[in-house]
């Protein structure tokens, strides 16, 4: 009978050495298997019986076990796992193993490796081994345990086999299933050329981690390259409370040769910021270059390089056969924190005449000289002139801005660009310069820093490293006393009707020293209900006016003229110094309303830049109602008469030829 494993008639291959036994059970089970067969009318010395093919075991349960296809390659040294897993059997789930291995320098002779069942089960040369843990039985399961070496050595080369005492009532299917391990010698090499010294580096350095690794094998094997860090104080051992180390994959070289970056890394992978490369080395070895553009505070722990080599199974399974860890050394990084400041000055406040220039200084201190960063410096200021404490209260915006690459933009006032420069004066030194100061100008200035470390030109998703804000300059602008009043008037003469032009005067009066000009500007409300139609008069600020105004005209400081009516053709210009004139021509019924103008006072700077001083004043409201034409008025009886009378004679004309038709009908009757 060809029975795989140990079929009977075959010589025990080895004699027995002290304290160890030959697998009596393993051949009783064979021997009783045999007896079975035989009641069963089967020739034992033929291959057993197949229980897919024979009606008389077609019920039966197949037992059947298996490992990996073979044959599978090793490396001395390293650990091996082979899976032994048994199906189709009979009784309890949890069945017993037992290995053996046939060396392929004993010429087939069979040695007792391990055993679930039996601890004296292994011979002589595996029983330290199997003492001491370095080869073992690791179960998965009830029926699924694995071989584990420890530490493969040259004489375990051979044919390993998993057998699987039987508990089934009926022998079928296979007991026992075979593998081919080889072993082959360790040539996996792994080197790095500078470690780390331990000293602190600044954040945003720039990092340089170099390792050489090859494999001189007759086989067809593969190698990847890791590069990682262990962090201490990552977490806390829940049972011990002591710090616990992690070790977190940076970047690798896969065995396909493709750059895989870690979970927590491919951001800044994808960002550039991490690179790793293969470059020729000398020695026959390659060598692997893994660059960290700019090191943050999160990167500091203990580095290495990891080399694997790599072989596919027969089962088209990737398996790791050897690995070897090189430790780099530890990394610090001093964070910009502990260094960096930002200071503007003049400092506390700055009193100024309206008109004298503003220079501000922003000064970066602190950036460690061996790192080029990037700076984004910005002017910010909150508060205004209508402020009672300048800087107080009101929303900050930003003034000005220089983007790393030097390119100057003005936020809040376009206008400033030509009035203002913002400029880097020496290395971390920026100066911001209004020519003429403004009242407007005044509040609380800071200068706000973000630093984009060891990134000269950072790209707009890259974020700042830090951002520091310097402590605030309040500027205050001496202004002049300046009284601004403002009278509206509407112009004595007839009455106004649809169709007339409108005509309203402001006289807006600006009180002040140094050359000034009012800018005025005309509203418009809705005439409230009226009871009774009013003449067009001036009257008194009506208070219970409360719809927002119409703007229907402005007269600016320079003495531009801008429209805002839609309908109406309207104009304004200036009789005098002081007098504004108003005028709607060919007026319509949504032309009627309350009319007033605001006069604001501008004054100009030495440089002749004008500014808005602030000051201003509203004029009273003037009532403007169109009466009807003479004409609209006698459109109307006009209208109806005229009506009236085509009635009448319809009705007339009706009636008479009525009467005539019906005397003409009787006439014609008698004769």
């Amino acid at each position: 009978m060809a029975f795989e494993g140990a079929p009977p008639g075959r010589p025990h291959p080895l004699p027995v050495p002290k304290g160890s036994r030959l697998p009596d059970q393993r051949h009783h089970d064979v021997a009783h298997a045999e007896l079975r067969l035989s009641l069963a009318g089967v020739d034992p010395s033929q291959d057993r019986p197949n229980c897919r093919s024979m009606a008389v075991f077609q019920y039966a349960v197949c037992r059947d076990v298996t490992l990996p296809p073979g044959p599978l390659y090793r490396v001395a040294g390293f650990p091996l796992s082979l899976p032994c897993v048994v199906s189709g059997y009979e009784g309890p789930r949890m069945q017993d193993f037992e290995w053996f291995l046939y060396k392929d320098d004993a010429g087939g002779r069979q040695m007792g490796v391990v055993s679930t069942r039996d601890k004296g089960f292994p011979y002589a040369p595996y029983q330290p081994r199997v003492r001491n843990g370095e080869v073992r039985v690791e179960r998965d399961s009830g029926d699924k345990a694995r071989l584990v070496i420890q530490r493969l050595r040259a004489e375990d080369q051979g044919k390993f086999e998993c057998y699987t005492p039987s508990t089934d009532g009926t022998f079928q299917g296979n007991y026992s299933a075979t593998v081919h391990v080889k072993v082959i010698p360790d040539t996996l090499q792994i080197s790095y050329t500078r470690a780390l010294t331990g000293q602190p580096v600044p954040e945003g350095s720039e990092l340089t981690l170099t390792c050489s690794a090859g494999i001189q094998s007759d086989e067809l094997t593969h190698l990847s390259i890791t590069f990682g860090k262990r962090s201490n104080g990552e977490g806390l051992d829940s049972v011990t409370g002591a710090e616990v180390s992690t070790a977190r994959e940076l970047i690798s070289i896969d065995k396909m040769l493709e750059v895989v970056p870690g979970r927590s890394f491919r951001k800044r992978y994808d960002d550039g910021e991490i690179t790793l490369e293969k470059r020729a080395g000398d020695t026959g070895l390659g060598v692997y270059v893994m660059k960290m553009r700019a090191v943050q505070p999160d990167d500091g722990g203990s580095y290495y390089c990891e080399a694997s080599q790599w072989m596919r199974d027969r089962d088209r399974s990737w398996q790791k056969i050897a690995q070897r860890t090189m430790d780099i050394g530890n990394l610090t990084v001093r964070q910009l924190a502990e260094s960096l400041s930002v200071t503007s000055s003049p400092r506390g406040e700055v009193t100024l005449q309206v008109g004298s220039p503003l220079i501000l200084t922003c000064e970066v201190l602190g950036l460690p000289s061996e790192v080029s960063s990037g700076l984004l410096v910005q002017w910010m200021r909150r508060g205004s002139v209508s402020s009672d404490v300048a800087g107080a209260g009101g929303v900050e915006v930003e003034l000005a801005r220089m983007s790393p690459d030097g390119v100057v933009s003005w936020g809040d006032d376009l206008s400033r660009s030509s009035v203002g420069s913002l400029e880097k004066v020496a290395e971390g030194r920026y100066s911001l310069k209004l020519f003429s100061a403004r009242p407007l100008d005044s509040g609380l200035y800071r200068c706000v820093v973000s630093v984009y470390a060891g990134r000269t030109n950072p790209g707009p998703s890259i974020p700042a490293t830090l951002t520091q804000r310097s402590d605030g300059v309040t500027v205050n602008l001496k202004t002049k006393d300046v009284l601004v009043s403002a009278v509206a008037r509407l112009p004595r003469g007839p009455l106004l009707k649809r169709g007339s032009t409108i005509v309203l005067i402001c006289n807006a009066t600006v009180t002040t020293t140094g050359p000034t000009q009012a800018q005025v500007q005309w509203l418009r409300w809705p005439i409230p209900n009226i009871k009774e139609k009013p003449a067009s008069d001036v009257s008194l600020p009506d208070a219970a006016v409360k719809e927002s105004p119409a703007l229907v005209a402005t007269m600016m400081h320079d003495g531009v003229a801008k429209i805002y009516a839609n309908g109406s053709e309207v104009s304004v210009d200036r009789l005098s110094a002081v007098s504004y004139r108003l005028r709607v021509h060919t007026a319509t019924m949504e032309d009627q309303g309350l009319y007033a103008c605001h006069a604001e006072a501008w004054g100009r700077d030495p440089h002749g830049g004008w500014y808005n001083t602030g000051a201003k004043a509203e004029s009273n409201t003037v009532t403007v109602y169109l009466y009807a034409r003479a004409i609209d008025l006698l459109l109307l009886p006009l209208v109806i008469g005229v009506s009236a009378a085509l009635f009448v004679g319809i009705i007339i004309i009706a009636t008479v030829t009525c009467c005539f038709m019906k005397r003409l009908a009787r006439q014609r009757v008698r004769k």
